[in-house]
């Protein structure tokens, strides 16, 4: 019998597959590539050799790339669903299967399976939502029907540096373990950013999703759906999981821990540093892998100095540490809110808005949002619900947020007495900076225009200029007078 030829075998196999093959060394270098019939990774085998993996698809991180993720932990990944740019900056869609190369008990590398998945993404997001949903009624009591996260860092809308720099830090921790103290003021976005974290771990993104706001229940209550009961452990008491049981594997959220009764965020504490948990009324201990994320909206250090939050277990929860900025520090991200509320409510209403009228954006541009973005997101909704036309003008605007904007007696434009009088040298600073915006804009960008509006040299506008970070191309009638939605 002839001698069989593997390499031969080997070679005409990868000649005719139609899945690509990587493989990288311990630091993600390229050492073999191949991909004969398809074109998925935009580079030349010839070419992808030596570079390593993060060079051939630019968007990917070492905390997105699923190579660094096994040769990190040493763990496969099989069929693993990911949309990135390729090395052409072309957005593909793949299955890939991830795997260690393990030789004497050391990992001396990584190979990737990949073949091309859909060219339409919402595709592949529709079957992992599919598959979330197959999960929640599998593993979730059908009285919870919170055991999914909806929402990536795709839906984060801002490009404003503070939101960057916390997507960036929430990204990075997206597969610790370790748990997270989330501030925000109300209506910030909090729990968008926490179910953005939970989707964005490539190990906890396919385990339940569970939110339980700790506000809204009294103590005993809470207790039992956090830990579950056992059956005579009082009237009417049944065998139930509680919310550890049913998060096992995944996350758990927290929101208004500073809500939480006193005693029972000691129990918190033992579960966080054991990692067991005891049903009420029961003697039976259980392990459970959940991850906590918490959050407050009020500073937890003033939390804890009003006795709302233990001292201990602040320390404990604020391993790692996110704000979410308020709506009045990042203004610059109105406009592109502004665009996705609109398209969002032409959608769901069936509308044709195109935009708001230059009076309506200097007024969201002046206001300082108590509410934050869930304010901004009900001015424009009420305001899609009433309009005839497909400009939003002021008289859209529901009455009551004029009512906030101006004051009774008209003379405090842009502040929001209800919440309290803002420092006088803040006001001050304010009205000049919104002064010399609106003289810029009635220049239409002129500068030696709008300093003769205000009577004062050209070369002191500019220094005000360059102190308020004001954007003269932002502050033409052209781009700043009518704001419009583009095309769907």
């Amino acid at each position: 019998m002839t001698r069989f030829d593997y390499k031969f075998l080997f070679e005409s196999m990868l000649v005719h597959l139609k899945q690509g093959i990587l493989v990288v060394d311990t630091n993600a270098n390229v050492v073999f590539y191949n991909e004969p019939v398809t074109q998925i990774a935009g580079i030349d085998p010839k070419d992808a050799v030596g570079k390593n993996i993060l060079e051939i698809f630019p968007d990917l991180t070492p905390e997105t790339s699923t190579f660094y993720y096994v040769l990190r932990t040493g763990k496969p990944l099989i069929d693993y669903v990911q949309t990135y740019l390729n090395y052409k900056g072309e957005k593909v869609t793949t299955v890939t299967s991830t795997m260690p190369l393990i030789q004497n008990g050391k990992i001396v590398g990584a190979f990737e399976l990949y073949r091309e998945f859909s060219t339409l993404r919402d595709l592949s997001e529709r079957i992992i939502s599919l598959q979330k949903e197959l999960y929640k009624k599998a593993s979730c009591e059908k009285s919870y029907s919170d055991c999914k996260a909806i929402y990536t860092f795709d839906d984060i809308i801002g490009k404003s540096p503070a939101i960057r720099e916390l997507i960036e830090k929430a990204r990075k921790v997206a597969d610790s373990p370790s748990p997270i103290l989330v501030y925000g003021e109300t209506g910030t976005g909090k729990e968008l950013l926490v179910q953005a974290i939970h989707n964005a771990s490539l190990t906890r993104r396919n385990k339940p999703f569970i939110a339980q706001n700790c506000a809204a229940l009294p103590k005993t209550l809470l207790e039992g759906i956090l830990f579950g009961t056992t059956a005579g452990s009082f009237t009417g008491a049944k065998d139930r999981p509680g919310l550890f049981e049913l998060a096992n594997g995944g996350t758990l959220f927290l929101d208004e821990i500073n809500s939480m009764d006193i005693e029972l965020q000691a129990k918190l504490l033992r579960v966080l540093q054991d990692g067991v948990i005891r049903r009420i009324g029961g003697i039976k201990t259980t392990v459970v892998d959940v991850r906590i994320i918490a959050s407050t909206n009020e500073p937890p250090q003033k939390a804890v100095e009003k006795k709302l939050l233990r001292e201990d277990l602040y320390y404990r929860l604020n391993v790692i540490s996110l704000t979410v900025p308020p709506l009045r520090e990042r203004k610059e991200d109105i406009p592109l809110l502004v665009e996705h509320f609109i398209k969002q409510y032409n959608k769901l209403l069936g509308k044709s808005v195109k935009g708001v009228s230059r009076e309506v954006m200097e007024l969201f541009m002046n206001y300082r949002w108590p509410g934050n973005v869930r304010e901004l997101k009900s001015i424009i909704e009420n305001a899609m619900n009433f309009i005839e036309g497909e400009i939003i003008e002021l008289k859209d605007l529901p009455r009551s947020f004029g009512d906030l904007v101006t004051g009774d007696d008209g003379c405090c434009a842009g502040v929001d007495l209800q919440a309290g009088f803002p420092p006088l040298n803040e006001a001050v600073n304010n009205f000049e900076k919104n002064l010399i915006q609106k003289a810029i804009m009635a220049a239409n960008g002129n500068y030696a225009e709008a300093a003769r509006l205000l009577k004062v040299p050209k070369q002191t506008l500019h220094n005000k200029v360059k102190k308020y970070g004001l954007n003269k191309k932002l502050l033409t009638k052209k781009n700043y007078f009518t704001f419009k939605v583009s095309k769907m």
